[in-house]
């Protein structure tokens, strides 16, 4: 199917997560993006047991080739002019400053294209007091308030995957949208501009609304209290969790699965905001019942009666269950160095059809020959 990103040319100098997964999302839509890296050893995040293609980089850098060039030589920069002149887009992510000493500041490659859409993403901001400090996914989810609603307190640890890196990403494909829209109007390019403690500050909006209109410090438990969110063991130690949220139908379902009918005319339990008040005496209860059978027979109970439920799969499970399998998440193509490459598609579809076509992530410099051969300098003429 056609890309509706089809003709849009992306520069990509991203490394690790931001940069790589804005330019991955704009990819996914059929933009044609080109990753720029370090001769030698590429963006940091190939690096894993001693070769270049780690798990991390394949995870956002799907749908791209990779050219490597020194913008610091002069016939590496000449190259990297001649890409930025007729591109769409470039994205960064370095820290403040350096991009101008890689010869890719915004001044001077808006100068080489008026309608270029230059991205910058920074972990705190292109200016402030803490604009030069350097940020991490911990870092950034810890600044913007979302850490204190993930840690456990009774066992502190972090736990997840890089939120913050991976959802600034999407903040920069989504502003790089509105900048590609508003240049098919205006014809002049646009800075966007995002940082990862503004990308989790919004993201954290529910936490700040509560603060602001009641006064109220959100925790971790917080949320699933309100929501009355539940995760029980199984018999067979596999374990499911449950959203229950306020519709009485649902508690009344649970109630029916679990063969204790009448359990909600208990006044403990008897409202939401019983449940809520009580909801440790709850958690036992419920931990209780769900400990006399497996996992299986639970779901099954469960889907009868319409509750709200998922087994709680791990990342071998979760595509082979038979809704993920009917939406065709997982998807194939062969390796660029033999083999088979697997992913997930973008959950994106247009009339009905789903992005399913894709290409592995590039080895270091598989765009290298082709450029290099399009931009080679013209030799000068001999004089006789």
């Amino acid at each position: 199917m056609d890309k509706v990103l089809s003709g849009i040319k992306v520069i990509e100098q991203g490394t690790f997560i931001t940069g790589p997964n804005a330019g991955m999302l704009l990819a996914d839509l059929g933009a044609e993006v080109i990753k720029v890296e370090k001769p030698g050893t590429g963006d940091p995040f190939r690096s894993f047991k001693g070769g270049l293609y780690s798990p991390h980089f394949q995870t956002y850098n799907r749908n791209k080739r990779s050219i490597t060039l020194n913008t610091k030589k002069d016939e590496d920069l000449a190259i990297f002019d001649e890409l930025i002149k007729d591109a769409d887009i470039y994205i960064q992510n370095f820290r403040p400053g350096t991009a101008d000493r890689l010869g890719a500041g915004e001044e001077r490659l808006r100068a080489l294209n008026p309608r270029l859409i230059y991205c910058s993403i920074s972990g705190f901001g292109k200016d402030g007091p803490a604009s030069d400090r350097p940020a991490y996914d911990t870092v950034a989810q810890a600044a913007s308030g979302f850490l204190n609603l993930l840690i456990n307190p009774e066992n502190p640890r972090v736990v997840g995957p890089a939120m913050a890196d991976s959802l600034t990403g999407f903040y920069a494909a989504y502003g790089i949208l509105g900048a590609l829209h508003e240049r098919n109007i205006t014809g002049k390019g646009k800075t966007v501009e995002v940082s990862m403690l503004e990308s989790m500050c919004h993201f954290n909006l529910d936490a700040f609304t509560h603060y602001f209109s009641e006064g109220e410090i959100m925790g971790p438990y917080s949320r699933p209290s309100v929501s009355q969110s539940y995760v029980v063991e199984c018999k067979d130690k596999k374990w499911i969790a449950l959203h229950m949220s306020s519709p009485e139908k649902f508690w009344q379902g649970l109630a029916n699965a679990i063969e204790r009918p009448n359990l909600f005319e208990d006044p403990l339990f008897c409202s939401r905001e019983k449940r809520i008040e009580n909801q440790e005496r709850l958690i036992k209860l419920l931990g209780e019942a769900f400990a006399s059978r497996d996992r299986a027979e639970w779901c099954q109970r469960l889907v009868s009666e319409d509750v709200p439920h998922s087994p709680m799969y791990d990342s071998s499970e979760a595509l082979n269950d038979p809704q993920a399998k009917h939406l065709g998440l997982e998807v194939s193509v062969d390796h660029p160095e033999g083999g088979v490459w697997r992913t997930v598609r973008s959950p994106i579809s247009y009339d009905g059809k789903t992005l399913r076509d894709i290409k592995a992530p590039p080895v270091l410099g598989d765009f290298d020959e082709e450029v290099r051969q399009k931009y080679k300098p013209k030799s000068t003429a001999q004089v006789e």
